[in-house]
């Protein structure tokens, strides 16, 4: 009794220190995430500007004067890539549209700090760990616009701490937890679901010695694996794509860190990560240290410590063993599938990121505790400011698509052509699709879009429907390839034309006297079609 007593006491003690940290490590994380968004209007992700069309098509459905309705239809259950896009038009209806697209891309990217707390949590180490998520949150990945995949990631770690809670303490609040965290995950990227259930089921199972658990995971279980039965039998062509003859690529592993960064030519981003892995070093070798001392004067009888001892060595199984399974598709996966392109590199953030699951736990006392997170914090604030800065050099060179796009109307028939990919310090070019925030905020149509693909929520009307008015088909990489452009074929469905181009592009237009200049406005050439009179 007077050891419990002690150890309330020192509970009770430590609950404002442990709080203010708590309350510290969460605004770090906020801001670590939320810094790079207002670095720039327009962040410097790839396909960031598709994913503000689609949401822009959600906030307008039934506003028949951006002519969603004429080209779109909604297809949430057999594409369910819809979670960012819902919450980005939740958000437009209250905050203007490229900043609810920001929150609901910075809200993908917290799902890897949080998703990591709660996994930690579920193996009973301190959930402040959640703050090593925050560099893999700005991996090469994220800078794709692979951003559902990174908020899947964090939904798959969440997942699988609830699963570690729920067979500890069994709950219906857990199971609810567990069964929404699914089906979020569903509708956020659908290949990364059937992963998630087989983790469920795993570390229900791995951790079966200890609970002596399996049934509480059966009913988070019966409606997620419902949803996925459903979807295997309406999911179109473009998500079934085959994956061809699999083989292992053991010459992957040299290249392996490389796919986690190298989203810029800025040297400061390799410092960064590099400080921010030796910070991990010493914070986990410091941890261990503590472990090991404290075991030393463990004042837990035998039989707590030899359950205790049991739960992290099993527990540690659970995030190692999906990292394997990750690293072992990043070895053997085709680079394309299909219409998807830069499949296998995914998976080595994949990997990297459970892997951190295997993390010692920080030491208790809280003068050992607070350092050693203020210095993970800073690891992960360390990267977020060097993209930060980057993001910033690529906003001075969207200036001139900001002033240019102001002259064009609401709901453009919108033809856009980038030749040229420089002013940004990003190894793959963060200009290509920067045209569709048009889209976004005032409507209309394409010349090419993320629709053609079949791989959307949001996919394009047959073209034989009543009512229907779609734009002309594209060839493959039609985006990669202005130079095919012929006005002739190309451009008769279109009455706007925005170019990227460091020399006039008139020449470009003169097969159509119709069509005349509008404005030029640094390495932009707006042009349009004259009324008729």
């Amino acid at each position: 009794m007077p050891r419990a007593l002690t150890r309330i006491r020192r509970a009770v003690t430590r609950s404002p220190l442990e709080s203010a940290l708590a309350i510290a490590a969460i605004a770090a994380a906020v801001y670590a995430i939320a810094a790079p968004f207002t670095a720039a209007r327009y962040p410097a992700m790839t396909d960031l500007p598709f994913h503000a069309a689609q949401t822009g098509t959600l906030r307008h459905w039934f506003d028949p004067s951006f002519h969603q309705q004429d080209q779109f239809e909604l297809h949430p259950l057999e594409v369910p890539y819809l979670s960012m896009y819902a919450l980005g038009a939740a958000l437009a209806l209250v905050f203007p549209m490229i900043i609810a697209v920001k929150i609901a891309a910075a809200v993908m990217l917290a799902l890897l700090p949080a998703g990591l707390a709660v996994l930690f949590h579920g193996m009973k180490k301190s959930p402040l760990l959640g703050l090593l998520g925050l560099v893999p949150a700005w991996s090469s990945l994220t800078h794709w616009g692979f951003l559902n995949f990174m908020g899947a990631l964090g939904l798959f770690a969440m997942a699988t701490g609830l699963t570690f809670l729920l067979v500890d303490r069994p709950t219906r609040g857990k199971q609810i937890a567990l069964g929404l965290t699914l089906v979020t995950l569903f509708f956020t990227h659908i290949f990364r679901y059937p992963f998630a259930l087989s983790a469920v089921v795993g570390t229900a199972i791995v951790m079966y010695p200890v609970t002596r658990r399996i049934k509480p995971i059966v009913a988070p279980l019966v409606p997620a694996i419902a949803l996925f039965l459903v979807w295997l039998r309406v999911r179109p062509p473009a998500l079934a794509g085959s994956m061809g003859p699999l083989s292992v690529h053991k010459e992957r592993l040299a290249d392996f860190v490389g796919y986690l960064g190298g989203a810029f030519t800025d040297p400061a981003e390799k410092v960064a990560f590099e400080s921010s892995f030796r910070i991990l070093v010493i914070v986990a070798g410091f941890s261990l240290a503590a472990k090991l001392w404290a075991r030393i004067d463990r004042g837990d009888d035998d039989a707590i410590a030899g359950r205790g001892n049991t739960w992290d060595a099993l527990a540690l199984v659970v995030p190692l063993g999906c990292a394997a399974v990750f690293l072992g598709l990043y070895l053997v996966m085709p680079m394309e599938i299909g219409l998807w392109w830069y499949v296998f590199p995914r998976e080595a953030t994949a990997a990297a990121f459970l892997a951190l699951g295997a993390f010692p736990d920080l030491p208790r006392p809280i003068l050992l505790r607070a350092p050693l997170v203020a210095a993970i914090a800073a690891g992960g604030l360390g990267v977020s400011a060097v993209v930060s800065k980057n993001y910033a050099v690529f906003d001075k060179s969207t200036q001139d698509f900001t002033a240019i796009t102001k002259e064009i109307p609401l709901a453009p028939r919108l033809l856009y052509l980038v030749f040229d990919h420089g002013g940004s310090t990003r190894t793959t070019p963060p200009f290509l699709h920067l045209p569709a925030y048009v889209q976004a905020e005032k409507g209309g149509w394409l010349s090419f879009h993320f629709a053609t693909w079949g791989a959307s929520p949001i996919l394009y009307r047959p073209r034989e429907a009543p009512g229907a008015v779609i734009p002309p088909p594209t060839p493959l990489r039609w985006e990669w390839t202005p130079q095919v452009f012929n006005v002739t074929r190309n451009g008769a469905f279109f009455d706007w034309f925005l170019v990227r181009r460091q020399g006039s592009p008139d020449a470009l237009f003169q097969a159509d006297p119709a069509i005349e200049r509008v404005d030029h406005v640094g390495s932009w050439w707006l042009y349009r079609r004259r009324p008729a009179p």
